[in-house]
């Protein structure tokens, strides 16, 4: 049975791109949000196995979404972001999030990983 997942990011560009890449790679989108408010209401009613988070939204922080998302749902957040790891690792290893992806690195597999039961250091 493929993933299931939420995408929040807020632009539309983005997306539409790691949608057709997830989708391809195997990952069942489940649906997308472009802000926190969104994405927690969407979490709650499609109970995604993984929500793919971006640390920058619009006015919002992915990082101070990451817990009220944890705690609304019982979801994998993954947390991703065009910002190095090395610049917010210590934000991310403070987080509820299961680990990080850069943009760049997006794939089924890299979510696979993650969302497994040991999921080691944050991938970069």
């Amino acid at each position: 049975m493929p993933m299931r997942c939420l995408i929040v990011d807020d632009s539309a560009r983005f997306l539409e791109a790691a949608r057709t890449l997830l989708e391809h790679d195997g990952v069942h989108v489940v649906g997308v949000a472009s802000t926190g408010a969104e994405a927690l209401a969407r979490a709650v009613e499609l109970a995604p196995d993984l929500v793919l988070l971006d640390v920058d939204l619009a006015g919002e922080s992915g990082l101070e979404l990451a817990p009220r998302l944890a705690r609304s749902a019982a979801s994998v957040i993954v947390l991703i972001s065009t910002h190095p790891l090395d610049d917010i690792q210590e934000l991310v290893a403070a987080s509820p999030a299961r680990g990080f992806l850069h943009k760049s690195k997006l794939s089924g597999q890299a979510l696979r990983d993650l969302s497994g039961p040991d999921p080691g250091p944050p991938a970069r």
